[in-house]
């Protein structure tokens, strides 16, 4: 749908141009657009580099150890379907602690093992996904960030000229998506309690 979408949006572009007999200004955004495609990608690649060189000497300082420590009174009250030395817990846990530091691109292979695991532990039907993966996806879309390091990264390559200022209010919208999305999740757990 999305492909569809992108495909109608050139078309129109490419036919008001030709409209308006400014048909080049379609081949000079492209080359623009190419340009400034490749450019962020290679700014993110330092950032993405720079930021995975800091997660790996926080977690050889116990940093994530720490921070998974204190969340798992948090993560079992959030999957009591799951057992506590099950694999799924500890993705899941240093999933959310990757979220936490802002390392997105990071967590993302840690939630990708957490959802083969929690599929195992899924009794119903195999194509519905258990209570844990929905509340599991609410987390991992919404959790809390502490550290915004892409963001920051970004707003750096482009110049901006405090690229930390959005630290606060970052920590706070993302506290209250993820608060938001935890009620959500326990009222939706409590009104579909007899499904599976």
């Amino acid at each position: 749908m999305v492909n569809l979408i992108w495909l109608a949006m050139i078309l129109t572009g490419i036919a008001v141009a030709g409209w308006q007999n400014n048909i080049q200004v379609v081949t000079q955004a492209a080359l623009e657009g190419a340009a400034q495609g490749v450019k962020t990608s290679l700014g993110l690649i330092a950032i993405i580099s720079f930021w995975l060189g800091i997660m790996k000497l926080a977690e050889a300082a116990g940093l994530v150890q720490a921070l998974a420590w204190l969340l798992s009174p948090l993560i079992r009250w959030l999957f009591p379907e799951i057992p506590r030395q099950h694999p799924a817990m500890g993705a899941i846990i240093l999933n959310l602690s990757a979220n936490i530091l802002g390392l997105g691109n990071a967590a993302t292979p840690m939630g990708l093992i957490a959802m083969r695991e929690m599929q195992q532990l899924n009794r119903g039907d195999p194509r519905t996904a258990s209570k844990s993966m929905c509340t599991f996806l609410a987390l991992n879309t919404s959790c809390i960030t502490i550290v915004p390091s892409t963001i920051i990264g970004i707003r750096a390559m482009h110049g901006s000229a405090d690229p930390t200022a959005i630290v606060g209010t970052t920590i706070l919208a993302t506290a209250c998506g993820m608060t938001g999305a935890i009620i959500l999740d326990k009222i939706f757990r409590r009104i579909y309690k007899h499904t599976a």
